[in-house]
């Protein structure tokens, strides 16, 4: 083992978004030396922009964190979208609740990882962007720094928060290319609208937010799925789709993105706005699974680096998750350092902090998810079948009435969907979510 004047830090995070920054400011509040580096200009200059933050955990983290975080709107209605050619059913909940506490905020990253990166600034962290890391250094089995072009860094433990690809991960040898079945490309728009725009057609007062979940139409059959939410004068907008099922009905993630926007129930929400942005992004969508290899002799992996995202159809969240692993690694990182141990033996602990909380909780109960998001018929038919219900009722084109029942029963036989396939769907949902 080196001895400790070899040591350039007491940790080295490598990626500058949410994990990254929540693990460095936390270990720097524990009175540990630490770097953080990423390789954008700065922190949040090569993410694509915003997301829905379900933000207790970062309430916890950091005092006064919805007085002082860039944050643009609080989340008080969510709505659940099926979206067919010519119709949307739509679940549109409403709740004061979600806002007293705060439950979950939108963000622009841009915004705030600058934030974020300050916060660690001001607990003692050396914060180095614009340096793109090559590979990790090791000496025997064990991983003592990184390096970066000429440049070698050492540390009692690196902290790898780089993002789904995890290349240092993968150029390690640790963890493989995860098949494409486990991942997603999102494709995001940001739309600038007037303040007022964005209240008026959300229905929303003051600082209230919208976020919407789509399925359906909006990725034409593709395993995935349609997602719109409000900021303070823009609107974030854009699909995701799974990228075996994208391969395998050769379509276009850009061609899909541009269609759900021209859709004609979602255009009147965008209509008139400007162009402030747009990109594509890989995602993680293997749930639980993904969460292996994670701990090493001087080496843990954080965040979106380790899997954790989750996708249940209602939602979708990776930051949160995120911020969780990043405390529980940090508090498995804080402990190592005080022993003098950075085994992996003793990085363990990482593993049993985060299944201890919500996040390893979370991620087990939603195990069965990806697999239920699978199924075909949830991107055509089940919605095909809720809008013909809802026109048998709405339709009063002086023909008699029938009751809900059978019109429901009407609707069904006209369906693509057999009995035995809805109840299995129904069932697995049950299970699933």
């Amino acid at each position: 083992m080196a001895e400790e004047q070899d040591y350039d830090f007491d940790v080295i995070v490598v990626g500058g978004g949410i994990a990254g920054n929540v693990c460095a400011y936390l270990l720097a509040n524990e009175g540990h030396e630490v770097l953080l580096i990423e390789r954008g200009i700065e922190p949040g200059s090569k993410n694509l922009s915003g997301g829905v933050f379900y933000c207790q955990v970062m309430q916890q983290i950091y005092p006064n964190f919805l007085d002082e975080a860039p944050v643009e709107r609080h989340i008080s209605r969510n709505t659940m979208s099926f979206l067919n050619e010519s119709s949307a059913v739509n679940v549109d909940y409403w709740d004061k609740r979600l806002t007293e506490p705060v439950n979950a905020v939108t963000v622009l990253r841009a915004k705030f990882d600058p934030w974020l990166s300050e916060q660690c600034e001001e607990a003692g962290v050396t914060v180095m962007p614009g340096v793109k890391v090559d590979e990790l250094i090791r000496e025997g089995d064990r991983f003592v720094g990184v390096r970066a072009g000429e440049d070698e860094l050492r540390a009692k433990v690196v902290v790898a928060a780089d993002g789904v690809n995890s290349f240092l991960a993968r150029y390690a040898g640790l963890r493989a290319q995860e098949p494409t079945a486990n991942l997603a490309v999102g494709v995001k728009s940001v739309i600038q609208l007037s303040e007022s725009q964005v209240r008026d057609r959300f229905n929303l007062s003051g600082n209230e937010g919208a976020a919407y979940a789509v399925v359906g139409d909006c990725t034409e059959g593709v395993a995935g799925g349609g997602f719109m939410y409000t900021n303070k004068d823009s609107v974030s907008i854009g699909i995701v789709a799974n990228l075996e099922d994208l391969e395998a009905k050769g379509k276009s993630s850009s061609d899909l993105h541009d269609h759900f926007l021209s859709h004609p129930f979602i255009k009147p929400f965008i209509e008139g706005g400007e162009l402030l942005e747009y990109g594509c992004h890989l995602i993680a969508e293997g749930g639980q699974k993904m969460q292996h290899g994670l701990v090493h002799n001087g080496l843990v992996l954080v965040g979106d680096a380790a899997g954790f995202t989750l996708n249940t159809g209602f939602t979708v969240r990776g930051m949160d998750l995120a911020a969780g692993s990043a405390r529980a690694a940090a508090t498995a990182v804080n402990a190592a350092l005080k022993a003098g141990d950075f085994s992996k033996s003793a990085l363990q602990e990482y593993v049993s902090e985060y299944e201890a909380s919500f996040v390893g909780q979370d991620m087990a109960t939603y195990a069965n998810a990806p697999a239920f998001l699978e199924n075909q018929e949830m991107y055509g038919a089940v919605g095909e079948l809720l809008a013909d219900v809802l026109h048998g009722v709405y339709n009063l084109d002086t023909t008699a009435r029938k009751h809900l029942l059978p019109t429901a029963i009407g609707a069904f036989k006209k369906s693509r969907l057999k009995l035995t396939r809805l109840a299995k769907i129904g069932i697995q949902a049950v299970r699933a979510l």
